[in-house]
């Protein structure tokens, strides 16, 4: 089946039981529609009212994480203007990474987005990080909280907490921008520990020169011989290998037009293969005069090396991270990132510290990746987004103290407006312009 069908089904399914609800009353406590969304929430929140105890040090962390807001909400807003400036010169097809299913970050239907534990984890985990920075931040500031809950639709695609609206309309200023900021920050500052933790980890494992062929050149030896990629060489000509410096040894010991016999393992299973090698090619060595098999392995002390000249861009380096699934989508295993995205046949190249360790390094890459993400699209200036929440509140309040309060409302729309705009030309340009083409084609 394909995605579309898969996706159509889970539809099917989730209306039905969704109506099935609605129409029966049923859960009528725990159970609330906001249109085709599902609501699953409780009242029992008052754990929220602890603290209050620390409102303090929360209150000094929740202004920094203000000030980190306005920086990042600028931040988007400049990437939306210039993004939609380049589309309008070049304007890619609605193919590959713009294709219309990879616009929402949802594991399985956007190719970049696997669905493995860790992303499923570090999804939910995420969600419950930005929804309780608002609520613990609503007690903070003596706003009551009076529900939370998972928002469904097919899937888990949200969460919420429900601050009692009267104090919310009665905060004003700091209190209010605040508490709207709160799960952008908490998002932030959490993705950038997780990428920190995850750089860490990957710090102490150790890459071994394990002879795991990578990639085969074709209309060379070990093409026409049908050696597959990502397998581990084993013996040559019936002497043992555990390395590629084993192996360089016995090859630079052979000529062009020789005959080997070349074992190796793939997925637990042994298998040998004869090669009558070649020359090399001008581009790679052609000073060589040793016998050239056609391959090229994978080096799992330079991905390390990689990995860490990433780590070394500092506050950079998040915003590089941001873009690997996308790369690893582009160029699959060859991608020097891809290991850290999900289980890969490199493994198999590095000695693990402790049981578990990749799937360790993947929930924090995931949980730092989604974290980012939604932190940093929030912070777009966008009306119902705490961003455009934060924005209009501020609005208002410097208006208000400039004594000009009847401009702040529409203002703040335009800003708003504008930015719509920017965020909606940036997701459809590709299909609209293609639909012209395909208009003025058949035209």
């Amino acid at each position: 089946m394909s995605w579309l069908q898969i996706l159509l089904l889970l539809v099917v399914a989730y209306l039905l039981i969704a109506f099935y609800i609605r129409d029966r009353g049923l859960f009528r406590d725990h159970i609330v529609f906001f249109g085709p969304i599902m609501g699953i929430k409780t009242d029992r929140v008052g754990f929220f009212d602890w603290f209050q105890k620390i409102r303090t040090p929360l209150r000094a962390y929740a202004t920094l994480g203000v000030i980190m807001v306005v920086v990042v909400s600028a931040f988007m807003t400049l990437a939306l203007v210039l993004a939609v400036s380049q589309y309008l010169v070049h304007t890619p097809e609605p193919t590959g990474i713009y294709d219309p299913r990879n616009i929402l970050a949802i594991p399985g239907v956007n190719e970049a987005i696997p669905i493995t534990a860790a992303v499923i984890i570090g999804l939910l985990l995420t969600i419950v990080i930005h929804e309780f920075g608002h609520a613990i931040l609503a007690r903070v500031e003596d706003m009551r909280v009076r529900s939370m809950g998972l928002l469904i639709a097919v899937v888990p695609l949200g969460a919420f907490v429900e601050p009692e609206e009267e104090d919310v309309e009665a905060a004003k200023g700091m209190p209010k921008i605040r508490m709207f900021g709160a799960g952008i920050t908490n998002n932030i500052v959490i993705g950038l520990a997780c990428f920190a933790a995850m750089f860490l980890l990957v710090g102490i494992a150790t890459p071994l020169s394990t002879p795991l062929v990578q990639g085969i050149y074709q209309d060379y030896p070990a093409a026409e011989a049908g050696l597959p990629g990502y397998s581990v060489i084993t013996s040559i000509n019936g002497v043992p290998v555990t390395d590629q410096e084993e192996v360089s040894a016995i090859m630079d010991g052979t000529r062009p037009g020789e005959t080997v016999t070349l074992t190796a393992e793939k997925d637990g299973i042994e298998s040998t293969y004869t090669l009558t090698l070649s020359e090399w090619p001008e581009v790679l060595d052609g000073d060589r005069d040793s016998g050239f098999m056609g391959v090229y392995y994978y080096s799992a002390p330079a991905v390390k090396e990689h990995i860490g000249n990433v780590a070394d861009l500092g506050l950079l380096a998040p915003l590089y991270l941001t873009i690997a699934p996308i790369d690893a989508f582009i160029q699959g295993n060859t991608q020097q990132l891809a290991i850290l995205l999900t289980d890969t046949p490199e493994q198999m190249a590095w000695e693990e510290p402790f049981p578990f360790f990749w799937g360790t390094v993947h929930l924090f890459f995931w949980t730092g990746w989604f974290n980012l993400l939604v932190g940093m699209f929030n912070a777009i200036p966008i009306v119902p987004l705490d961003g455009g929440y934060m924005m209009r509140e501020g609005v208002e309040r410097i208006f208000d103290r400039l004594g000009l309060s009847r401009y702040a409302q529409r203002v703040a729309a335009s800003i708003s407006g504008f930015v719509t705009v920017m965020l909606i030309l940036l997701v459809t340009m590709p299909m609209i312009v293609a639909a012209l083409r395909f208009v003025m084609t058949i035209g």
